[in-house]
């Protein structure tokens, strides 16, 4: 960590001013035009892969990311430079999107496939993701959980910076294997190599299970933190110079 490098700097006020700007003009709906939906949505546009990224739901959502992007992303634009760490950053939130829809795709057509071998027809289906009702028989099938989540996957846009930072904590734990790091409920120091890869893991399980609290995206996490493993791994193999 150290000074506010130039990147960095403008990436958190991008954010920053997205996140304002809606709260001092509640008319101004920026999140159902940035945020990323589902593709089968209405609201869905290809631009969301990128502009997602900007978009947060909370303070605590814009603090925690941006405290990372600083925290984690200061170094690594220090060490490549300032185009550089721009295409690492735009690339890893870019791949966490795409990776995080792709999962999606995958568990929503699979309760779809599901509804179909049960005899219900594409209107069928569509009234239940337009009203949320449907008709209790479908549990003698399909369980509640999995229509919810179906039902969630549709309507429910991902946003914030998480996969981006996801790609930077990957990329500085190769290029700082040993430094310490902590989390708040647990000050233990550890150091980086051990670190992330217990973070990365959690969120695989939670990911795959139903023990995750909260609309937490943590497939996006993987999808940004496995781009930015492959960027950073191959950058460091190869020895890239810095871009300013």
């Amino acid at each position: 960590m150290g000074r506010l490098t130039e990147a960095v700097k403008h990436i958190i006020i991008l954010n920053v001013i997205l996140f304002i700007a809606p709260q001092l003009m509640p008319n101004l709906n920026l999140q159902s035009l940035f945020a990323l939906y589902f593709p089968e949505n209405d609201k869905f546009g290809f631009w969301q892969f990128l502009t997602h990224m900007f978009m947060h739901g909370g303070f605590a959502h814009i603090l925690f990311n941006m405290y990372g992007l600083w925290a984690f992303g200061t170094p690594l634009e220090q060490m490549w430079g300032r185009n550089k760490f721009i295409f690492f950053y735009l690339s890893a939130g870019l791949g966490a999107g795409i990776i995080y829809t792709l999962v999606n795709y995958y568990q929503f057509n699979s309760v779809y496939d599901q509804l179909v071998s049960i005899g219900l027809t594409g209107t069928d289906i569509q009234s239940i993701l337009n009203t949320g009702s449907y008709n209790n028989q479908i549990l003698e099938t399909i369980s509640s959980a999995d229509l919810s989540k179906f039902y969630g996957t549709y309507h429910t846009p991902a946003i914030g910076a998480s996969g981006a930072v996801y790609g930077i904590l990957v990329a500085f734990g190769l290029s700082f294997p040993n430094a310490k790091l902590a989390l708040i409920f647990f000050p233990v120091p550890i150091a980086a190599k051990y670190f992330i890869p217990v973070i990365i893991l959690g969120d695989l399980f939670f990911g795959f299970t139903n023990y995750s609290v909260g609309n937490i995206a943590h497939f996006a996490h993987v999808g940004g933190a496995l781009i930015g493993f492959i960027i950073a791994w191959y950058w460091k193999q190869n020895q890239f110079k810095r871009w300013n």
